[in-house]
């Protein structure tokens, strides 16, 4: 019965698909000839051309969409990633539509009636997509729908995984209890599920309990067993899925990829890589160009005033380690004294130093000291937005005393960041700025960038702590 219920939602989702895409592609024709957005200069083609054109364009989605997994059932997938697979679909299908018309001789279709249709069938194709998840949300509350699951392991990774499921009503899949690793340990409950059985009984567990899905939760000692376990059940109509047990790896941005038809974890990775590294990078050096001009009678002013006021060169360069382990050196006002660290060595500087020039405990207060860094961004060295970069001298002292250190230098180092924001510099936690880097690195974005370019200029570039 659940086997057809299945079907029964595919067919209604391709049906759907279906209707979509010929209202898209209708719609794409009325855009372009009746509205006319652009001129038509060619006349106005017939309408019963571009409709007979939906013989190919239905079948083709079709094929495509499946081809993409969109129509097998994505419970535990997200929005984001069905939005990603229809985006992608759609082009891909798009684009050999277009290929396909290239042998139709006797019509040339319309480039720009095209462009409408992917645009349209898109986002078209996303929202009723979603609007099909509320109502399988909604259907699944109310208890239809419903997907039986037998959890194989009693350890933490099992738990985990119940809680995650008991807080999400809406995928519709039931609990029907746990399967122990020893047939020696005692049954009885589990997070309010019984342990039914030990692993080697597991097909008996499936068929008397109506299973619909296994979720292989094993701890990785036990990962010896899970051959065993495939073997065992190789020939049941369930569903299986494996957690693996690597989160206590897992550092930044896991994911999954795949390669060559294998799968791929990622444990720890950088966020900036294609496009996200080409914007950011263009975003840069506008803005650093842009703020550079605007400051430039301000760093003259301030270049006048340290001549005046003390010896030694204006601007001061000192060695940090920005992306991957990268050494440059960081551009700033020289607030010091020349040769401050001839007798004392590498140190913080201290509230009241002695070392300061008249003016140098003003420009670090106010942070005008940092403007020059704008030329390293401009050098691709660093970023406006990311973890302040810190001298190999400390990171040394560092590395070896706090967890994590080192994952701040998957990000190009910044001139402002999210731990500075709020309130995570100088003399202050280098726990909590680890913590707050991290944070940035794992849930980067265009906008979280920006949000913390505004909360600088918001919160003032003053700061307590900054001596």
């Amino acid at each position: 019965m659940l086997k057809k219920h299945s079907k029964f939602f595919e067919t209604l989702v391709l049906i759907c698909d279906w209707l979509t895409l010929a209202c898209s592609w209708i719609l794409a024709y009325y855009l372009r000839f009746n509205i006319q957005i652009v001129p038509v200069y060619k006349g106005i083609p017939p309408f019963s051309i571009y409709l007979s054109l939906l013989i190919v364009i239905i079948p083709l989605w079709g094929i495509v969409f499946k081809t993409f997994g969109l129509y097998r059932p994505r419970r535990i997938s997200t929005k984001i990633a069905e939005i990603l697979d229809i985006s992608k679909a759609t082009t891909i299908a798009t684009l050999l539509l277009i290929s396909l018309t290239f042998f139709i001789r006797q019509y040339e279709f319309s480039r720009l009636t095209f462009l409408f249709f992917w645009i349209i069938s898109v986002v078209s194709l996303c929202i009723s997509r979603i609007l099909f998840r509320e109502f399988f949300r909604y259907i699944r509350k109310k208890g239809y729908n419903l997907r039986y699951a037998l959890i194989v392991g009693t350890g933490n990774l099992a738990q985990e995984m119940t809680d995650k499921l008991q807080n999400h009503p809406e995928l519709g899949i039931k609990i029907r209890g746990f399967l122990r690793e020893d047939s020696s340990e005692v049954s009885g409950l589990l997070k309010g599920f019984p342990i039914l059985d030990s692993f080697k009984n597991i097909r008996t567990v499936i068929i008397d309990n109506e299973i619909d899905i296994v979720l292989i939760a094993l701890p990785l000692r036990a990962h010896t067993e899970l051959k065993t376990l495939l073997d065992n059940i190789a020939d049941e109509m369930v569903t299986v899925m494996v957690i693996p047990d690597l989160f206590e790896f897992i550092t930044l941005r896991s994911g999954v990829d795949e390669f060559e038809g294998l799968p791929v974890i990622s444990l720890r990775d950088s966020p900036l890589y294609g496009w996200n590294m080409i914007v950011k990078r263009g975003t840069d050096i506008f803005l650093s160009l842009l703020i550079i001009v605007i400051t430039s009678p301000l760093m003259l002013l301030i270049t006048l005033i340290t001549k005046v006021t003390s010896k030694g060169p204006v601007f001061y360069k000192q060695e940090r380690m920005g992306l991957d382990g990268t050494i440059f050196s960081i551009l700033k006002f020289r607030t010091m004294e020349i040769h401050a660290e001839q007798e004392t060595g590498p140190v913080w500087t201290a509230k009241d130093d002695h070392r300061r020039t008249v003016i140098g405990a003003f420009l670090r207060k106010t942070s005008l000291d940092e403007i020059p860094q704008f030329f390293n961004v401009l050098k691709g060295e660093m970023s406006i937005v990311g973890p302040r970069p810190e001298r190999p001298y400390f990171i040394k002292q560092f590395r070896n005393k706090i967890p994590k250190y080192m994952l701040r230098h998957k990000m190009k180092a910044g001139i402002t960041g999210w731990a500075q924001v709020n309130g995570w510099r100088g003399n202050t936690s280098l726990e909590k700025r680890i913590e707050y880097d991290i944070y940035y690195i794992e849930n980067w974005s265009f906008l979280f960038d920006f949000e913390i370019m505004w909360l600088t200029i918001w919160r003032g570039l003053a700061n307590k702590n900054a001596y």
